[in-house]
């Protein structure tokens, strides 16, 4: 043994030694940081999921101070994310606090407008009093209130669709939906 030791301690003696001394410390460090980094006896995990790819296409919802929870709201959401599964468009909500009159949410509706919403649905009598009155000096965004026909009170705006509350709400939501984006591609 004590023989080994020193023919091994000449070895590192001298310019020899000294790369043969930095060679062992080289590959002890490779072996120590493939061992605590390179992976274990863990299994390979599956790839990460991905994220739905969207088109550059927004569909917001202005709502009342309940947002989405229950009632005509939750229907609209419903068929938001219905039209946006098969068009691939990003949806969103926004509820309006405070007062429910149509002075505290032109904020809200403007806000939605400044965002790029190609178009605006809205639920509530507040919501959609602001949005038949704003429809027409926003020519590009589509708009779509839950609500009854008024009789050509909406100003005459023809981006402007009335969709009645009721039985089969989330699906009227959802082609209107479907409708607005074809119209607004073409």
């Amino acid at each position: 043994m004590r023989r080994l030791l020193d023919g091994s301690a000449g070895l590192l003696r001298g310019r020899r030694g000294a790369w043969a001394g930095a060679g062992a410390v080289l590959v002890v460090c490779a072996v120590v940081s493939a061992w605590l980094f390179g992976g274990g006896d863990e299994a390979a995990s599956p790839p990460d999921a991905r994220a739905r790819q969207y088109r550059d296409f927004d569909a917001c919802l202005l709502t009342g101070e309940d947002g989405i929870a229950a009632g005509t709201p939750a229907a609209v959401w419903q068929g938001m994310q219905r039209a946006s599964g098969d068009k691939r468009i990003r949806v969103t909500h926004v509820p309006v606090m405070g007062e429910q009159s149509a002075v505290n949410a032109l904020p809200h509706l403007n806000g939605l407008i400044q965002r790029d919403c190609e178009v605006v649905l809205a639920t509530g009598p507040a919501q959609t009093e602001t949005v038949r009155k704003a429809a027409s000096g926003h020519p590009r965004v589509r708009f779509v209130v839950v609500g009854p026909a008024t009789g050509g009170r909406d100003g005459g705006a023809g981006n402007l669709t009335v969709v009645a509350p009721g039985d089969g709400l989330a699906d009227e939501v959802a082609e209107a939906v479907r409708r607005a984006v074809k119209s607004v591609q073409q």
